[in-house]
């Protein structure tokens, strides 16, 4: 019993590490698609004050007020975002909460895109805004942006990305529970049937030595699972992927309060992209 709470120990502690590496490796992808924002942004605050000192010279201070009011929110917005990426970068154990699917997305699609670049549509549709599910918000964030990653690698000449929520019953004939289908799919070069298959391992990839771990998909799986979820890959060469992660469904606001229960997996998952 010792040796078996050692290994489960030493098990936890190497996913946790893996965990971190991925969100580390997602970090450096984020710093170096934001760096040109963030540039800008310094440079307006810098010409909004340079301007704000030169009609304070002229004596028009209503010029000044205005001039700095637009450095201030300039600020803002840098400092928001220097806090949301120190928030996603931090390492933490899964903290598993009733979560707002469509909130949380619309509230990191910035970040997507500026990660993504210029060439990249990012499109988000949602049949619901009121779905939840039970999930860790940090690595939901952190999954997404490695699906998205993966989609723009697959689209070297720019596309299309297009992140899609929906409820989805399960196809149990005697089960009715709700399910919430979160999809990522892309317009790029698609995946062979090996490929795609292959697609989840730890440290598979199809990319040049030094542009990837290996790790986005592997643990993107490992996070729905461990949520009770399922994740499932669609892809024809020529065509794009679709990666959809399926959670349990928590309740609707209408619904009772109480603690969403985490039903068990439905034996098939239809992939809507």
């Amino acid at each position: 019993m010792t040796e078996e709470r050692c290994r489960a120990s030493a098990l936890r502690d190497a996913q946790a590490s893996l965990r971190q590496a991925q969100k580390m490796e997602a970090v450096g992808q984020l710093t170096g698609g934001i760096a040109h924002d963030f540039n800008n942004l310094i440079g307006g605050i810098s010409g909004l004050v340079d301007l704000a000192r030169t009609r304070i010279v002229q004596q028009k201070p209503q010029d000044a007020t205005s001039l700095l009011d637009a450095a201030e929110a300039a600020i803002d917005k840098a400092a928001a975002l220097t806090h949301r990426l120190l928030a996603f970068s931090r390492k933490q154990t899964l903290q598993p909460k009733q979560m707002n699917v469509a909130r949380q997305i619309e509230g990191f699609l910035d970040l997507i895109r500026r990660s993504i670049g210029p060439t990249m549509n990012v499109e988000f549709t949602c049949e619901c805004p009121a779905l939840t599910i039970f999930a860790d918000d940090n690595q939901f964030e952190n999954a997404l942006l490695n699906l998205c990653l993966n989609a723009r690698d697959a689209m070297p000449r720019g596309g299309t990305i297009t992140i899609t929520s929906h409820r989805e019953t399960s196809a149990q004939a005697s089960d009715d529970e709700q399910y919430v289908a979160i999809s990522v799919a892309d317009t790029g070069i698609g995946m062979t049937a090996d490929v795609a298959e292959r697609a989840i391992e730890p440290f598979f990839t199809t990319k040049p030595v030094g542009a990837g771990t290996g790790l986005g998909l592997s643990m993107a799986y490992g996070f729905v699972e461990q949520s009770g979820g399922t994740l499932s890959i669609t892809s024809q060469p020529g065509s794009g992927t679709c990666v959809q992660m399926l959670f349990p469904a928590g309740p609707l606001p209408a619904q009772s309060e109480a603690s969403p229960a985490k039903p068990g997996l439905p034996h098939r998952a239809s992939v809507w992209c």
